[in-house]
């Protein structure tokens, strides 16, 4: 790869330190050195970087590109951002470890967050063949998480019980494998079936293994809402009790019953730090949060697999003990909560002939068909087998900007890519944090946004030589405009790229030139060795 100069840049190095200005050499695909009156490459690329600012490759913490990157690996979702390394396998639930039974219900169960691309090759069973398939060429790095529910799946189906102690020891085994074949982590999914009827021992039992190994544990905890509080304080105890590390994954304190308490949950965090907890977080600058229709149902409703699920849904008794659980006690699937079809808004289905909801909220829908919420609710879920994806308008401003000040705080876009209106976050993620949280309201400085972007989250990863900006490490590096980046993605037109993101460069090489993708494919997967997370 050519030789590459960038002339006097603003650098901000991702450690949070003062920006400096600077010329950075980029020789073989590392930066080779940093100073000033750096002379240019005889055979390679001078750009010029003043008034711009060069910061290491924005790592996204939590993101559903699983069968994206492989489907559309030039990724400009990712690249568009500044995005250079993702963390996939996320909530408990993705395509590795699995056998053919568990892939075929994992297809169905969550083609609302990824898709079920027709035609496409699903060759793979292990995570060790999972990453080998990114390894093929994909515009970005990637790590990934071992999905708790997925590898319960394969000991236990989705039975709602405790595991019996050889399924225990069959769960150990099948992480203990996917750690070893690379995987940074273990994910868990606790409001998805069947993750969610997993309890604290069996966690805890887990994460011994993910700590031996030295990854880290990211739940996707047991609710944002009621028992918000009660959640994370499992979680950390699940920490302190198997020396497993925690990363808290879209950290959010969602619902009206959550307004105005992110100190309570930011005075929990504090205080298992103090204790010693390894503890970080992420979390993504927009109000809304998105999943699946289905995921609202409780969860004795999902216990079987998608299959039971439809099944349950034809019965008009099951369909009122679900009624009353969603619109009257508030469903374990909807954190607690009693559900609000106002907030509810379609954002993509699967079979085309729905594609009059998309964009409505479920009591829109109502109101024009002279049915309640819960009627559109159960038709939409058998029409679309269990496919849909929706918005949920839940999020509340001051926690968000509270959440995102601690020193903790890492950033996770928890970006879906499927469906007609998937929520911008997938496109606008880093951008708007620069823009509005950064520029325009000041809730962060510049170095502190880019360090949430690049430091702490390789610390988290264990990244070999990645995250700063530093001699020797690898050029995973984004030249933006600081004045004008902007996220442009809204909920109306969500897949608009980001402005002023000038150059993007992962492992040495351009995925973006002058703010226009290149179709270069020289992302790796990065596989946790005892050495780092890095590329084979």
């Amino acid at each position: 790869m050519p030789d590459l100069l960038f002339r006097g840049a603003t650098v901000v190095d991702g450690s949070g330190a003062d920006r400096y200005r600077a010329d950075v050499r980029v020789a073989d695909g590392v930066i080779a050195e940093i100073g000033h009156g750096l002379i240019g490459p005889a055979a390679g690329r001078t750009i010029d970087a003043d008034g711009l600012v060069l910061a290491p490759g924005f790592i996204d913490m939590h993101v559903h590109s699983d069968l994206r990157l492989l489907v559309e690996p030039a990724h400009p979702s990712r690249v568009t951002q500044g995005v250079t390394c993702e963390v996939l396998g996320q909530d408990g639930l993705s395509y590795a470890p699995v056998d053919d039974t568990t892939l075929a219900a994992l297809r169905r169960q969550i083609a609302g967050w990824n898709g079920d691309p027709e035609g496409f090759d699903w060759s793979w069973r292990t995570v060790g063949q999972y990453l080998d398939r990114i390894d093929r060429g994909t515009a970005v790095n990637a790590c990934y998480l071992v999905p708790h529910g997925s590898v319960r799946m394969l000991a236990m189906g989705w039975d709602n019980r405790p595991p019996t102690a050889d399924e225990l020891d069959r769960m150990r085994e099948l992480l203990a494998q996917g750690l070893a074949e690379g995987a940074v982590g273990m994910s868990s999914g606790l409001t998805y079936t069947p993750g969610m009827y997993a309890g604290t021992a069996e966690l805890v039992a887990l994460c011994e293994v993910v700590a031996a190994y030295g990854g880290f544990h990211a739940p996707h905890q047991r609710s944002y809402g009621a028992g918000a509080l009660e959640g994370y304080a499992e979680m950390v105890e699940i920490a302190r009790r198997s020396g497993c590390p925690l990363h808290l994954t879209h950290a959010t304190m969602n619902f009206g019953v959550n307004q105005g308490r992110a100190g309570e949950f930011l005075a929990l965090v504090d205080r298992a730090l103090a204790d010693g907890c390894d503890l970080t977080l992420d979390s993504y600058p927009y109000l809304p949060g998105s999943t699946t229709l289905s995921a609202l149902l409780p969860s004795w409703a999902a216990e079987g697999g998608p299959e039971q699920t439809l099944a349950r849904l034809d019965d008009p008794e099951v369909r009122e003990r679900i009624r009353v659980e969603v619109e009257e006690k508030g469903s374990d699937g909807c954190h607690g909560v009693v559900t609000d079809w106002a907030t509810i808004q379609i954002s993509g289905v699967q079979h085309e002939q729905l594609a009059g909801v998309v964009g409505r909220t479920v009591a829109e829908l109502g109101a024009e068909q002279g049915r309640s919420g819960t009627e559109v609710f159960f038709d939409l879920l058998r029409e679309d087998r269990l496919a849909t994806g929706i918005l949920q308008h839940v999020g509340h401003e001051e926690n968000v900007r509270a959440i995102m000040r601690h020193p903790a705080h890492t950033v996770g876009s928890d970006g879906l890519l499927v469906g007609a209106r998937p929520h911008p976050r997938a496109w606008g993620t880093f951008p708007r944090l620069l823009a509005r949280y950064g520029r325009e309201l000041g809730v962060l400085t510049l170095e502190g946004a880019i360090a949430r972007m690049t430091g702490r989250p390789a610390r988290r990863l264990r990244l070999d030589r990645r995250g700063l900006i530093r001699p020797g490490h690898h050029a995973d590096l984004v030249l933006l405009d600081p004045d004008t980046v902007q996220d442009t993605a809204t909920f109306e037109r969500p897949r608009l790229p980001a402005a002023g993101i000038e150059y993007v460069y992962v492992n040495g090489t351009a995925v973006i030139e002058q703010g226009r993708t290149t179709g270069a494919l020289p992302g790796r997967a990065l596989r946790r060795t005892d050495q780092g997370t890095r590329a084979l």
